[in-house]
């Protein structure tokens, strides 16, 4: 069996973006475990950075959009019939739709840096009917952001792990999974505290 980072070294780049578009319409999927996983792999010299970072942002606004079609052809229904299998039901969905009712574009904006809502923005955004212009303006707004916290965050933490290769060679895969966690929190408690810094006092 593979090591994952020569799995990832190898279909990176097609994994990346369809793991991303899929979580961006709905589906369940690690697509921003997988951009952390090949922006390390840049910080390594295993993949391009620049080119990590054009598949995520694409694949992101494009999936969000595939959600927002959904949402206008009955998301909702889709929503309530198959939301069980992600932990949301009719009051998980009625906050999501109060929020956006409250925050409108900036729901969309920065739902992509929490779970479920990353999935299901796009969705609720079609459901309520929001002029298609202007979610794609925030959409994009979000999807830039996003990959810049995570996927720049994670290159330049990829630089200061030291003989990476080495250790990939004698852990495997688990390794790579426990390396992911580690840089999951290290960045979640990054992008908290600068959230909290910038909030009104």
């Amino acid at each position: 069996m593979p090591h994952l980072h020569d799995f990832l070294r190898d279909y990176g780049y097609a994994s990346l973006f369809f793991i991303v578009l899929v979580e961006s319409f709905g589906i369940p999927a690690p697509g921003q475990t997988l951009l952390i996983a090949t922006a390390v792999l840049a910080a390594q010299g295993k993949l391009n950075i620049l080119v990590v970072l054009a598949l995520a942002f694409s694949a992101a606004v494009l999936g969000d959009s595939l959600g927002y079609w959904i949402g206008r052809n009955g998301g909702r229904r889709l929503i309530l019939r198959f939301g069980r299998y992600v932990r949301v039901g009719e009051a998980e969905l009625h906050r999501m739709e109060a929020s956006f009712a409250k925050y409108g574009g900036w729901f969309v904006a920065f739902a992509r840096f929490f779970e479920v809502l990353r999935q299901l923005n796009g969705v609720v955004a079609g459901t309520a009917e929001m002029p298609f212009r202007s979610f794609l303006l925030f959409n994009s707004i979000g999807a830039a952001l996003w990959v810049t916290v995570w996927g720049v965050g994670s290159w330049r933490l990829g630089h200061h792990i030291q003989d990476y290769e080495n250790l990939i060679e004698e852990a495997g895969s688990i390794f790579v999974v426990v390396l992911i966690a580690i840089l999951l929190v290290l960045l979640g408690m990054f992008v908290r505290h600068h959230l909290k810094d910038r909030e009104p006092r």
